[in-house]
């Protein structure tokens, strides 16, 4: 399972185990439990303070599986899965905290898991092929470490697929409370203790409130609002970023080839490299937080967050980033989750073996479909020009795979189910004006971004696509409220091209903050002059 370089890294890792650790493990005569029991003898050979224990039955009606249990103590780990892949990480970090390796949480954070007041029983079902998976599995872990009354199970779909079809799993991570869906896609510690603990929002928000105004308030955590950070700490000014999720849209983006001196990585990691160089800087990062107004004063610039705490700075960035883009037709909200999906690295494993479109044939449609072919059953192509827009290289590679059909010149009209999950998809033939209808389970949705700006419409000026119009130093409309990455009227949507963006937004804020200050100051010069 593990080979001669894995093992070396664990077993360095696992010198830092305080803790005895108890793996239980529930194994059946399949192919999957041989594997998985072979994973974890690997693993005990590593430590002396790890011991496996066997039995031929399936907790909670699942084997294979297997728990990390603390002896002496209710502090345990499940994972109904051979946590590989993305998955491996999530394996690691659960030996060392249940291990007692310190947790790296903020303390305020660690209490408040501490205090929740509630019995919770956690299953994310995952695919290890999913990069926004490990940090749901990661946080729910680790909560159920600080807070023995919370329990978590990690569900590898594709393992327990009986589960996925009798709950209708059509996306991942998917996480379950208590018996109840309690939400889909990327999620960490600090967005689930906002949804367990009510109150958390309105103290938050007077927390915020609270705070003194800052030089720079960068409203986004991408690569853009991550380099204006850095950018305006380095000058000495007080930094603030406020962000929904730091890291942004790069988290949801797998694999990274052309960010210069890099020569490959993959979104997550990335992202954590980020926050990792700001974090180096003395910049106050407010996490999990939604803006949802700016308003412009005289003298200071407010952003009103959806908590109802309000945050003040001399100068704003907004780097708000984009999303994926919607179709737009009847069926694709009521179906999202339920065979309307936007990520085929996390959800296509799901769709192994059935029959599934791609929507879009730009890169990342025709990359998707490749991918996609690998798995499924077929993949039928839809793209709305006369001809595909991707790299000569990837229609290339996509015309010489046999379980997939391009449809061109196709305007997608509906995505058909039966009241639970997707059939289907329509398509009108734009040279004909016939409509086509394609039986199938599964519509991955590729065309494009849709910029986060809907909170903004009547503050700075926007593009007819919804873009902040920006000059060349990144100034908005609004003086002092400056601009960068995928939100702005940049003409290409690139992690490089956001970077240097945000750079340039801080550079011209702390412009903006010197010639500000003269200004101010000026009034007074003249009146000494006169006396």
């Amino acid at each position: 399972m593990l080979d001669a370089n894995l093992k070396t890294q664990l077993k360095a890792y696992l010198e830092k185990v305080t803790q005895p650790i108890e793996i239980v493990a529930s194994l059946d005569d399949g192919a999957k439990a041989r594997e998985m029991q072979e994973l974890l003898q690997e693993i005990v050979l590593l430590s002396d303070r790890i011991t496996l224990v066997e039995h031929r039955d399936a907790a909670n009606g699942r084997a294979p599986s297997f728990k990390l249990n603390r002896p002496g103590t209710d502090i345990s780990v499940e994972f109904a899965a051979i946590p590989m892949g993305h998955e491996f990480t999530s394996l690691v970090l659960a030996l060392l905290q249940v291990g007692g390796h310190p947790i790296k949480l903020d303390d305020k954070v660690i209490e408040q898991i501490k205090n929740l007041d509630g019995d919770y029983s956690f299953e994310t079902y995952v695919s290890l092929t999913c990069q926004n998976c490990p940090e749901v599995v990661q946080a729910l872990n680790v909560m159920s470490i600080i807070n023995p009354r919370i329990r978590s199970v990690t569900i590898d779909g594709a393992l327990f697929q009986n589960e996925v079809e009798q709950r209708q799993i059509m996306a991942v991570p998917t996480v379950y409370m208590n018996g109840e869906v309690f939400g889909q896609g990327r999620t960490g510690v600090e967005e689930i203790l906002a949804r367990l603990d009510t109150g958390a929002a309105a103290r938050k928000g007077e927390e915020l409130s609270a705070k003194e105004p800052y030089d720079v308030l960068i409203v986004g955590g991408g690569p853009a609002g991550a380099a204006a950070a850095i950018y305006a700490a380095r000058k000495g000014i007080r930094t603030g970023v406020v962000a929904e999720r730091f890291g942004g849209q790069v988290l949801d983006t797998l694999a990274i080839e052309n960010f210069v001196s890099v020569k490959e990585t993959e979104g997550p990691q990335f992202a954590t490299a980020l926050e990792q160089h700001v974090k180096a800087y003395d910049v106050d990062i407010m996490n999990v937080q939604r803006a949802e107004q700016l308003i412009a004063g005289d003298k200071l610039i407010e952003v009103k967050l959806a908590n109802g705490g309000v945050l003040k700075g001399k100068t704003v960035i907004l780097s708000t980033g984009a999303r994926w883009r919607e179709v737009n037709v009847p069926g694709e909200r009521e179906y999202r989750n339920h065979g309307v999906a936007y990520c085929p690295h996390c959800d296509g494993p799901l769709f192994k073996g059935k029959r599934v479109s791609v929507i879009g044939g730009g890169n990342s449609g025709v990359e998707a479909a490749i991918d996609l072919a690998g798995l499924v059953q077929h993949v039928t192509l839809l793209e709305f020009a006369a001809e595909l827009k991707a790299d000569a290289v990837l229609v290339k590679k996509l015309k010489s795979l046999p379980n997939v059909t391009i449809v061109t010149s196709a305007q997608t009209t509906e995505i058909t189910g039966d009241g639970k999950k997707v059939n289907g998809i329509s398509y009108k033939e734009r040279e004909t004006g016939e409509v086509r209808h394609v039986e199938l389970e599964g519509v991955f949705v590729q065309i494009g971004l849709v910029p986060n700006t809907e909170w903004l419409k009547g503050t700075v000026a926007l593009s007819k696509h919804g873009e902040i119009e920006i000059d060349a130093k990144g100034q908005t409309s609004i003086p002092g409220v400056f601009a960068a990455g995928d939100v702005t009227t940049v003409p290409y949507k690139q992690i490089v091209i956001a970077v240097g963006a945000g750079a340039t937004a801080a550079l011209s804020a702390f412009d903006h903050l010197i010639r500000s200050s003269v200004d101010d100051e000026a009034p007074v010069a003249k009146e000494a002059v006169a006396a």
